[in-house]
């Protein structure tokens, strides 16, 4: 290689002087040894941006590997301003945000993007993605938003990804991921939305992740894991949403739940939770929707429940309950669905329940309920469907519900009032 190199000089040297004797002037540097060209063509006036040419070196490396069968624009010939789902910001520019959700990929996610130092958003749901997360991404110290939902990914959560410090979204539901949930994302101190439903995750919920003094949401559902709820979760004080059901918990509903006065939404139903229902959950009185159903509950129904005023969703069916329906339910002024049903419930329907004129349905079927049906229920101008089957219940329907054409009525038969 050394006897070429001589050769390799005359050949540039002669370029120079043919430059000069063209137009006179001496040969220049530039003449001589030509500036190379740069590596990511996409930018424009790449000397003034590095950072960004780094950042689309890195795309261009990794795009087919994300894309798949899929098509993506990025390409040296085409501004990187254009290319899809990427956005550029900050002072020096650089790559800030990737939304490439629905774009029909069906790679991999690379491990190379955890480079992109700058990146903010990393929305790449709603695609067919397959293979495993990179723990590469909780080198992001910038992320805000991780959203990898809705895919076909396996493997297990990257403990690292309790490194990305500003995160406030993590979305990984509805994806294969199995093992347990990594208590190290107790770590996301500014995380208000943790997403990791619809998967196949196991083991118990850490109750590390009680030290989210931010979080909002926790959607857990779906998934199968095992052991009890944490006490801890009630020290979630801004949570709103709390999505737990569709596992294998055990146990107990613990009565500090009570706490997160702030709740709108809770979801414990499918699950092999016993006992009763604690009365603390009275307190809840933000809450829109209540789900215990399909559980193994046992005891009364508190009526506590009737100080929800603003619960529009009652599920309290399938489970071992028993005791009187209280009257106290009557409160419930905005409550559309209330499901009783499947219980071992027993007394008369309480008259009451005809003041919740939002009613949509009311469930009281297959419990042990007695008495006669109170024409009260009448009144519920909105209800669609009343069911009483399988009860002791004795007497007629009142007019008002059996004249009613489009309400969809079961009573085992019993007669319209005269």
């Amino acid at each position: 290689m050394a006897s070429m190199r001589p050769l390799a000089v005359l050949a540039a040297l002669a370029l120079g002087l043919a430059v000069y004797a063209s137009d006179g002037a001496p040969p220049t540097t530039a003449a001589l040894w030509p500036k190379p060209q740069a590596a990511c063509g996409a930018v424009v006036e790449p000397d003034r941006h590095p950072e960004l040419v780094e950042d689309c070196e890195t795309l261009l490396a990794v795009r087919d590997v994300l894309a798949g069968d899929a098509v993506l624009n990025w390409s040296a010939g085409t501004p990187i301003e254009g290319w899809y789902g990427v956005e550029i910001g900050g002072s020096p520019s650089r790559i800030v945000r990737l939304e490439l959700t629905e774009r029909k990929l069906t790679g991999s996610i690379p491990p190379e993007l955890g480079s992109l130092a700058n990146l903010q958003t990393l929305n790449l749901g709603g695609n067919e993605l397959t293979g495993s997360v990179p723990p590469e991404l909780g080198s992001l110290a910038n992320l805000r938003w991780l959203g990898l939902n809705h895919n076909d990914l396996t493997g297990s959560i990257p403990p690292e990804l309790g490194g990305m410090r500003n995160l406030r979204w993590l979305w990984l539901n509805g994806n294969n991921l199995t093992g347990s949930i990594p208590p190290e994302l107790a770590r996301l101190a500014n995380l208000q939305r943790l997403g990791l439903g619809d998967n196949g995750l196991t083991g118990g919920i850490p109750p590390e992740l009680g030290r989210l003094a931010n979080l909002q949401e926790l959607a857990l559902g779906d998934n199968g894991l095992t052991g009890s709820i944490p006490p801890e979760l009630g020290s979630l004080a801004n949570l709103q949403e709390l999505y737990l059901g569709g596992n294998s918990l055990t146990g107990s509903i613990p009565p500090v739940l009570g706490r997160l006065a702030n709740l709108r939404w809770l979801w414990l139903s499918g699950n092999n939770l016993t006992g009763n229902i604690p009365p603390e959950l009275g307190s809840l009185t933000h809450l829109h929707v209540l789900w215990l159903n399909d559980n193994n509950l046992t005891g009364s129904i508190p009526p506590e429940l009737g100080s929800l005023t603003h619960l529009r969703a009652l599920w309290l069916n399938d489970n071992n309950l028993t005791g009187n329906i209280p009257p106290e339910l009557g409160s419930l002024r905005e409550l559309v669905d209330l499901e009783l049903n499947d219980n071992r419930l027993t007394g008369s329907v309480p008259p009451e329940l005809g003041s919740m004129r939002n009613l949509w349905v009311l469930d009281l079927g297959y419990n042990e309920l007695t008495g006669s049906i109170p024409p009260e229920l009448g009144s519920l101008t909105h209800l669609h469907t009343l069911d009483l089957r399988e009860n002791g219940l004795t007497g007629c329907i009142p007019r008002a519900l059996s004249d009613d054409p489009d309400l969809q009525l079961e009573t085992d038969g019993l007669p319209p009032c005269r």
